[in-house]
């Protein structure tokens, strides 16, 4: 009775091991069928290989794009995008404020100066090259205040009275 007892337990821990080695084989074989090819349909190792092709893929476009920022930072710190118009009456008897000084300006304060002055008879425009903020040319109020505007130092433009360019 001993024997058929331990023969009855020994079959049943076999089939427990048999059950768990049965499920062991399910999960591989589930496994399996994921990385395998199925008609029509990709491996996962197919995906993968791919999917990691896609992403170094795009690590070489962020990095060519990134360069491409970089060189458009550049050109935009050289590009004359600070500007400011002040206009004024450059005589005491003419109004309207048709006399204006313009200053065009990059980031790093270069760029140029226009200025009109409108007269009874003619008008007449200057043009001034600009270095770091100042120039080697004399420059009037009018301009000055130009300058000023378009790097920032003055809130916005303000209107100037009288005196000639």
């Amino acid at each position: 009775m001993i024997v058929a007892l331990i023969g009855i337990g020994v079959g049943v821990v076999g089939v427990v091991f048999a059950a768990v080695a049965l499920f062991s084989v399910y999960r591989l074989r589930r496994s399996y069928d994921l990385l395998s090819v199925h008609e029509g349909r990709e491996s996962m190792v197919d995906v993968i290989a791919r999917t990691r092709e896609e992403i170094a893929d795009l690590s070489d476009e962020v990095v060519a794009t990134q360069r491409e920022l970089q060189a458009t930072r550049r050109d935009l710190a050289a590009a004359l995008r600070h500007v400011a118009v002040v206009r004024y009456d450059a005589f005491g008897d003419m109004g309207g404020r048709f006399s204006f000084s313009a200053a065009l300006l990059d980031d790093a304060g270069d760029g140029l100066m226009i200025t009109s002055i409108h007269g009874r008879t003619e008008t007449r425009t200057y043009l001034k090259g600009v270095r770091a903020g100042s120039s080697d040319i004399d420059l009037s109020p009018e301009e000055q205040q130009a300058i000023a505007t378009a790097r920032g130092d003055l809130p916005r433009a303000r209107e100037v009275q009288g005196g000639a360019a």
